[in-house]
């Protein structure tokens, strides 16, 4: 049997088979490349999503630590939405998201309420480009108020390029106003205590040279005195004077221990009209005896008392030696009595007083001097209060102008 081979057909047959196996490697080379590409395409989705995410956690944790509260106010109906509020909550008012905003800015102290309305006003209406302000907002209990500070900005606008959201944040600034009074009082108290300090420079020279001048002057003239009476005149004004000076140096070495720390506080038992005695024995030579009076009065249920004798001493003596400079007639009365849990020991004189507007806590302080004629430092009754603060008790005074002054120092009872 003769075969026959058509040829021509063979060669069709194999270009058809190439061209239909070119068609099939294209096409999978053309779906790898696709899928290549969605791959591609997924993996750039992802990690964008991640960035994202992580952005999104960023930013909440950013909130968190700064306590923000973010906020948009839709200008055409003028209502505030709140995205996120992260600001402490306790004692300040939550608004809904919604809500309009005059009724938040009805809870604005009227110092504030007018000119953060007008600065939001002009923000809404394109004038401004920002919004910074501090505020105080009413509490939702009771009557105290909080700290705020809100920046805003336009967020969108309208074709006409008129605002049509703001976007703004708030938080809570009340630890900030705490540091920043703190501030202003230390460089206050820093600036009226470098005020008295110059005073007082200027006072002591003049303090110092006054008895100085008078020992001096009187001792140059004593040894030509020959009249017996005369010559105790003058030794009674050096002792005077010397008095004077002891006394004045006293307290310039007292306030300096008592600034670095002073001495250590020793109690003990001991009774307490012996004391009172003690310091109007001290000053009774400074006064005129028919003229002034000086006493003692001790409540029935005070005899001992448990604390440092010296300290108390140092401010009766203190405020006798006020008493002294300040009465020419009358008398003089060292006390001590129980008020509640507490011993008040005072000193009470009927001299010239003290105004009203003086009877303060400003009067114990340091270089402080009602009268500003009569000799002395400002210092005494500083001592007194730092005293009476290391024995953990208080001072103060009780005065009438032209009847008298009650200085007293309240301790724990021991």
């Amino acid at each position: 049997m003769i075969f026959l081979v058509n040829w021509g057909a063979l060669v069709r047959f194999d270009i058809m088979a190439w061209v239909v196996g070119l068609l099939v490697v294209a096409a999978a080379v053309a779906l790898l490349y696709v899928q290549q590409r969605q791959s591609r395409q997924l993996r750039a989705e992802l990690d964008q999503l991640q960035k994202i995410k992580r952005h999104t956690i960023e930013y909440e944790l950013v909130l968190k630590v700064m306590k923000l509260c973010i906020w948009r106010l839709d200008v055409p109906t003028w209502t505030v939405t709140y995205d996120s509020d992260y600001r402490d909550a306790t004692d300040m008012v939550v608004f809904p998201s919604g809500i309009n905003f005059n009724k938040v800015g009805a809870l604005l102290v009227p110092a504030y309420a007018d000119k953060v309305k007008r600065e939001m006003r002009e923000l809404a209406e394109g004038r401004i480009e920002e919004f910074h302000e501090q505020y105080e907002m009413k509490a939702p209990h009771g009557d105290h108020t909080y700290w705020g500070e809100t920046y805003a900005t336009v967020d969108k606008r309208d074709m006409a390029g008129k605002p049509l959201t703001i976007v703004g944040t708030s938080l809570r600034i009340d630890k900030q106003k705490e540091i920043e009074q703190a501030l202003i009082d230390a460089r206050n108290q820093a600036e009226e205590s470098d005020r008295l300090k110059s005073a007082f420079l200027a006072n002591i020279s003049h303090e110092i040279r006054t008895p100085l001048n008078a020992i001096v002057g009187f001792s140059d003239v004593l040894p030509m005195v020959s009249s017996e009476e005369e010559r105790e005149q003058l030794i009674g004004l050096i002792k005077q004077n010397n008095a004077h000076l002891l006394r004045l140096i006293d307290n310039i070495v007292h306030i300096s221990k008592l600034e670095v720390g002073g001495e250590a506080v020793k109690k003990t038992h001991f009774e307490i009209k012996p004391l009172l005695e003690e310091a109007v024995t001290r000053h009774a030579s400074r006064v005129d005896a028919a003229r002034i009076q000086m006493k003692t009065q001790v409540a029935d249920e005070v005899q001992e008392l448990y604390t440092d004798r010296d300290r108390l001493l140092e401010i009766l003596n203190q405020y006798v030696d006020n008493a002294v400079k300040f009465t020419t007639d009358g008398e003089i009365t060292l006390g001590c009595d129980v008020q509640g849990q507490l011993l008040r020991v005072w000193v009470r004189d009927t001299g010239k007083g003290i105004p009203a507007d003086c009877c303060d806590d400003r009067l114990f302080e340091r270089f402080v001097k009602v009268d500003e004629f009569v000799p002395g430092t400002g210092l005494g009754l500083s001592i007194c209060r730092s005293i009476a603060q290391s024995l953990g008790g208080k001072v103060g005074v009780q005065s009438t102008l032209g009847e008298g002054s009650l200085f007293w120092a309240e301790l724990p009872v021991g």
